[in-house]
């Protein structure tokens, strides 16, 4: 890494207190130099970072209603694209990029190090995310003006940010800073008002975060549209290529505007012990709310945690499914079941307490799922692994949703019949291997180009060696589901 770049992250003043408080160690009589913790936090301490505001005389002369006017429908074929890789551009200013980079030095630590603002090495979390900065984007040669750019993730983001490596993901707001600037005012990016640019986290191959959400999308669930995009980011020297990224649709955005015909309903993004939806985690806090914010009825997600451990799933089956059919659109969340777990994916409901959304959709006021955040999917995973297809290996008592689903003969059947739907169609093997060699043979070129930094790769090797762990994944699934469909 250049001067410049670790001067972006320990401005020199840091550096010469370090060197500092260094040579007065060595020099001291004492081979032993202690602190208390009110110290350690003096020495270092979290700096608070802004966004200074003094570029507003501009004009957007690249404004059209195509490209830029809220009053533009989504342009689905020009964004998100399946057989092109395309190419984004965003410039930042240096004073801008250092505050981002200052900011995830107070939010995690020192970049390539593992201690979050002066406390002890290890995982950290916190709930803050990185703040947005101004910057320019820009698209076929179009400018898109003042866009909020900022880092996103949560420990994928701490991961790589402590492991030295820039190719992190961003979240693009394109009207974040419309009252700094009045000529960005509803500014979209061709009917998009947000967009994440996910680096592909721990994939080697690059392809799961797209793949998995073709199949989602092909068994007929509400998802995200995705697309690959190179992306370079200019902070001062010039574009500098970050890698190839995912580009996902928000599902605050466009995916509820757009894959149901009424966007007024609740939201949520759950996060937390609320989100295993296990007896007597109710916790409006962990039940974040992404649109209708300012109201504070959650009676909806409320209703589905106490119809779900009502009594009557014991002593009255048929009232109970009478019942929760009646909150939660079960059919919409037996098929992701199937395809979930048919795909695998250890990070998500049934291991992880995250990565999906709730919908209530004001059609038949039922919490619909939308699953989210894929790039762990196809895969057996990490720490317990992926739930086995008769949930055999998860906790009943802390995934009520699988488990008193599950036991009940009625949806059982549903969900085994989704099972089949789906590895005969979306997840079919050689249809699923297909898709793998059309996208890996698109991406290549621009996968194995990434250079050391920037990227998950050790060698270019590793892209093709995960691409056939994929094909074998394929394999290995269909044995698993003809035998589970046989037992």
């Amino acid at each position: 890494m250049s001067y410049k770049d670790i001067k972006s992250v320990f401005p020199i003043e840091k550096i010469f207190f370090f060197i500092f408080i260094s040579v007065f160690i060595a020099c001291s009589d004492d081979d032993t130099v202690t602190s208390t913790d009110e110290e350690d936090e003096e020495i270092i301490e979290e700096e608070e970072v802004s966004t200074t505001v003094d570029d507003t005389d501009f004009e957007a002369t690249d404004w059209t209603t195509a490209t830029h006017s809220k009053d533009a429908d989504p342009d689905f074929e020009e964004v998100f694209e399946d057989n092109e890789v395309k190419r984004l551009d965003i410039v930042i200013t240096e004073d801008r990029w250092e505050s981002m980079l200052d900011n995830m030095t107070s939010l995690y630590g020192s970049f390539g190090g593992s201690s979050q603002g002066g406390g002890p090495v290890g995982t950290t979390s916190t709930d803050e995310d990185p703040i947005f900065v101004p910057a320019e984007v820009f698209y076929e040669g179009t400018e898109w003006y003042k866009v909020g750019v900022r880092f996103k993730g949560n420990s994928s983001l701490q991961s790589t940010w402590q492991a030295g490596n820039l190719k992190l993901s961003f979240k693009l707001d394109f009207d974040e800073f419309e009252d700094d600037y009045p000529q960005i005012d509803n500014q979209r990016f061709y009917g998009f008002k947000k967009l994440s640019l996910k680096n592909n986290f721990d994939d080697k191959s690059m392809l799961r975060e797209k793949v998995a959400a073709d199949v989602f999308r092909s068994a007929g669930l509400a998802v995200s549209n995705t697309a690959f995009y190179t992306v370079y980011v200019d902070y001062g020297d010039g574009p500098i290529y970050f890698g190839l990224y995912t580009l996902v649709e928000e599902v605050d955005d466009t995916v509820i505007d757009e894959q149901f015909s009424d966007d007024d309903g609740n939201l949520y993004k759950p996060d937390g012990d609320a989100a295993t939806f296990a007896a007597g985690t109710y916790d409006e806090d962990e039940y974040v709310k992404k649109t209708n914010e300012d109201d504070a009825d959650f009676s909806d997600v409320e209703s589905l945690l106490n119809i779900l451990h009502d009594a009557s799933r014991t002593t009255d089956a048929a009232a109970w499914r009478t019942n929760l059919d009646a909150t939660l659109d079960t059919d919409v969340f037996l098929k992701y079941l199937a395809t979930n777990t048919i795909i695998q994916n250890w990070d998500t409901y049934g291991r992880m307490s995250h990565n999906y959304y709730l919908y209530n959709n004001p059609d038949n006021s039922k919490l619909t799922w939308i699953p989210w955040d894929n790039n762990e999917a196809l895969q057996t995973g990490k720490q317990q692994g992926s739930a086995a297809l008769d949930f055999s290996n998860i906790t009943a008592s802390q995934w009520p949703l699988i488990s008193y689903l599950y036991t009940d003969d009625v949806y059982q059947a549903k969900y085994d019949a989704y099972v089949q739907e789906v590895i005969e169609g979306p997840f079919n093997e050689a249809t699923v291997q297909a898709l793998y060699a059309s996208y890996s043979a698109l991406i290549e070129p621009y996968a194995t180009s990434e250079t050391e930094g920037y990227t998950f790769l050790n060698s270019s090797a590793d892209f093709q060696n995960a691409v056939n762990e994929l094909n074998a994944h394929a394999t290995s699934r269909t044995a698993a589901v003809n035998s589970y469909l046989n037992r």
